[in-house]
């Protein structure tokens, strides 16, 4: 049986009241055409109604024996209150749509902007499932809702209202009649609603799991495949989809149980009219025959509205949590500049006191203490499994130690807001993205107000102006997924190019020259230590050559360090650098793939 991955804590999520303050504020900002999308929704339902009041009276014309003249009066009567209706409600249901699509266009946008704002440590805590599910299934739900279904509960809303004052007009026990309905239907509303919400929070949490699951087994092929896992990570992605899967059946369950009960309501409320019509009648004529059609059929003409809502509830409850979700990043603190009025004195970059565990249990990195002074490089070495990659995502910021400090010019990390931190630190792993779209876009992803010189002069400093000048296209090829495909040598030229837009004082390379091969990882190693020329940097060391270059070596092993200092003493003292060193000078430099190294 797989072993069933631990439930993530999740990203925050708004309560009720704060979705409905950040979508009244939406509304706000488009005050006429929210009035006028209300004032054409209302006449539109009043001449809806107005077919049902000529015929209730026709009945009574009939019954009086009116001259058949009166039936030409009739249809026109219908055909102009027809084509008014027609009308107002598309002009109604365009402007509703307008509002509504305006409103998930800049809730789209502010959650994908809060969402690359997220601190990285608690993106890697919560789960890049969660993330992904509010920035595609959320948002697809709310559309949904928008485009299918918004313009029509609006119409609905208004029609129920008025008929039942239209009802009340003939005869106010008719009136309470039909809205004997109304507290039955929030009854059944209000036992519904709570088992709809945590039916679909439940789906969206396991939809979550099973999107977290997809990610890291598509993002670990090569170590999956290396360790024969195929059959668990199978099993765990097939448990996460299973569970996907029950809480959508449940959902539909939910909801079809609710539409019996609509329907159910929605006859006792058509009974109920149709027996007082009865009484009302018998008893001295109270009301006509042609009044108790109009009751009846303004009554009954609210099914056919009455179940597309009850049948589109779950997409309206769902819309309903995707805002909650959607809100609740939007209003995150977690992803407010929150940063102090400090700013870094230098480029020092400190770790001190650095311990840090995963689990809980597993302490990874030990009481690391380490100063690298502005504009020193440093490079850091040690077996698999040493904590190398945990050190340098703290000095990069990605994640927060559980004890200790990491500085820099004397101000935490964790104080910096995520724009400040993003200025101050940058960070090169071994596996970098290739975004779609022209290469000039993909650079200036690092410095938007890069010019054409200022691309040329970073495609130099690392050694890629001619491969990128003899491009179909140059700079402007298009790249990435359908495009020109990159290798993976020159994607991490690119990366490092970034890089030298960016301009950081403080740059992390973990592993950067690792994907470049035996053939181009020498030169790949110039070109990084060119882009990184004046900048504090941290190099985690795939070859030794990176480290010999450094200023100075740090060895871990275990999580602690047991060896620091410049290349050439390392090697005197005789220690375990001096024990690496030689073994990997052992082999044949250009082919080295150490598994100590890795």
């Amino acid at each position: 049986m797989a072993r069933k991955s631990p439930a993530r804590p999740g990203l925050p999520i708004a309560t009720s009241r704060q979705a409905a303050v950040w979508l009244r504020s939406m509304l706000a900002r488009q005050p006429l055409q929210v009035s006028f999308a209300i004032l054409f929704s209302l006449i539109g339902a009043i001449a809806t109604i107005v077919p049902v009041y000529v015929l209730g009276r026709l009945v009574d014309d009939v019954l009086a024996d009116a001259p058949t003249s009166r039936i030409t009066s009739v249809i026109v009567q219908i055909l102009l209150a027809a084509i008014m209706a027609g009308l107002l409600t598309g002009a109604a249901t365009f402007l509703v749509g307008k509002t509504g699509e305006t409103i998930l266009a800049n809730l789209r946008e502010r959650a994908l902007e809060h969402a690359l704002l997220l601190p990285l440590p608690l993106l890697e805590e919560a789960g890049k499932g969660d993330l992904l599910t509010r920035i595609n299934d959320d948002v697809a739900a709310i559309a949904r809702f928008v485009r299918n279904s918004l313009a029509s509960l609006m119409s609905t809303l208004t029609l129920v209202v008025l008929s039942i004052a239209a009802v009340t007009t003939i005869d106010y026990r008719l009136g309470l009649g039909a809205a004997v309905s109304i507290p039955l239907g929030l009854i059944v509303l209000r036992l519904h609603m709570p088992r709809t919400r945590r039916a679909i929070t439940q789906e969206r949490q396991a939809t979550s799991q099973r999107a977290q699951a997809l990610i890291a087994g598509m993002q670990g092929v090569p170590t999956v495949r290396a360790y024969g896992l195929e059959h668990e990570q199978t099993a765990q992605i097939s448990e996460a989809s299973g569970q996907a899967r029950e809480q959508i059946l449940a959902g539909y369950q939910s909801l079809s149980r609710f539409v019996s009960a609509g329907k159910v309501v929605q006859y006792i409320g058509l009974g109920t009219v149709l027996a007082i019509s009865f009484v009302l009648i018998q008893e001295g004529e109270q009301i006509t025959v042609g009044e108790a059609t109009i009751a009846a059929l303004l009554f009954y003409r609210l099914f056919a509205p009455m179940q597309d809502i009850l049948f589109s509830f779950n997409d309206i409850q769902a819309a309903g949590e995707g805002m909650r979700r959607l809100v609740g990043l939007i209003n995150s603190e977690v992803v407010r500049e929150r940063g102090r009025n400090d700013q870094p004195t230098d480029s020092t970059l400190e770790l001190e006191a650095i311990s840090h565990t995963y689990d809980g249990t597993a302490v990874v990195v030990r009481d690391v203490n380490l100063t690298i002074a502005a504009g020193e490089r440093v490079a850091l070495v040690g077996s698999t499994g040493a904590g190398k990659t945990t050190v340098a995502a703290i000095a990069a910021g990605v994640i927060r130690p559980s004890s200790g400090q990491a500085r820099i010019g004397g101000v935490d990390l964790a104080e910096l807001g995520s724009r400040d931190l993003r200025k101050q630190v940058a960070i090169i792993s071994q596996e970098v993205h290739v975004f779609s779209g022209p290469l000039f876009e993909d650079l200036r992803l690092a410095n938007p107000f890069a010019g054409d010189d200022d691309l040329q002069a970073a495609l130099r400093t690392v050694g890629a102006h001619a491969w990128v000048h003899n491009l179909p296209e140059g700079i402007a090829t298009m790249v990435g997924e359908g495009g020109y495909q990159l290798t993976a040598a020159q994607a991490q030229q690119i990366a490092l190019a970034r890089l030298v837009l960016a301009n950081p004082p403080v740059a992390v390379l973990d592993e950067a020259t690792a994907e470049a091969g035996s053939a181009g990882a020498r030169e790949l190693e110039h070109y990084a230590y060119e882009a990184t020329h004046g900048r504090t940097t941290l190099i985690v060391a795939h070859r030794l050559t990176q480290a010999a270059r450094a200023d100075r070596v740090i060895v871990l092993e275990h999580g602690y360090i047991i060896e620091q200092g410049p290349h050439s003493e390392l090697l005197k003292r005789g220690g375990r650098y001096a024990e690496l060193w030689n073994a990997w000078e052992g082999r044949d430099k250009d082919s080295i793939n150490d598994d100590d190294l890795e």
